[in-house]
């Protein structure tokens, strides 16, 4: 019996982050409220807040999911022999096509990770799932000798990301033409922050 209200409670929650994640692309995030997700996802209101205490939380809920969900069936499918320069442009590549899949939603994403309203403790939540990704990344380099042992974890996933949000920003700003075109400046991009600019 347990089992079968356990995947209710998933149907339900997939329906209102499903409801909430069109509303906030074809509404915008500001303008969704949460009776409107709870009137698409046919559910009451209280049982919104019963999931999610607020819109933030959907939306983060729902990014999470879809990047963690993305990195492990990339790990399963590549060998632990990948290079730490690919493993780090396949990371953000994953991340740059779920961002990007729609564009409001992006948007919105984009300018939350950036100007958030506050700093709450989902959002670090939100934060620290990233960079656990990638230390787990960085600490494989680091044993198989690809960095060095001494650096900072915090600062170098600061380097990646804020290629990450440049490229971002360009593609947004109609400078690239495809994901394609993204993944070749990208490769440029993280290759220059691992192996330098100096000849």
């Amino acid at each position: 019996m347990s089992g079968v209200r356990e995947q209710k409670k998933q149907q339900t929650r997939r329906a209102i982050e499903k409801a909430a994640i069109d509303l906030f692309s074809c509404k915008g995030f500001d303008a969704t409220s949460m009776e409107d997700i709870a009137r698409i996802a046919g559910v009451g209101k209280a049982t919104i807040y019963g999931y999610f205490p607020a819109k933030d939380d959907i939306f983060l809920h729902y990014c999470d999911d879809r990047l963690v969900t993305a990195f492990n069936q990339f790990k399963e499918q590549h060998s632990e022999e990948i290079s730490f320069v690919e493993y780090l442009i396949a990371f953000f590549m994953i991340k740059f096509g779920t961002i990007t899949e729609n564009r409001e939603f992006g948007r919105q994403l984009l300018r939350e990770m950036l100007f958030p309203r506050e700093a709450t403790d989902k959002a670090r939540e939100h934060d620290q799932r990233y960079f656990n990704i990638l230390e787990g990344v960085f600490s494989v380099a680091e044993e198989r000798g690809e960095i060095a042992s001494n650096l900072d974890h915090f600062v170098l996933s600061g380097h990646f990301f804020s290629l990450y949000i440049g490229l971002l920003a360009g593609w947004y700003g109609g400078y690239f033409n495809s994901l394609k075109e993204v993944e070749k400046n990208m490769r440029s991009l993280f290759h220059q922050v691992c192996y330098g600019i100096v000849s």
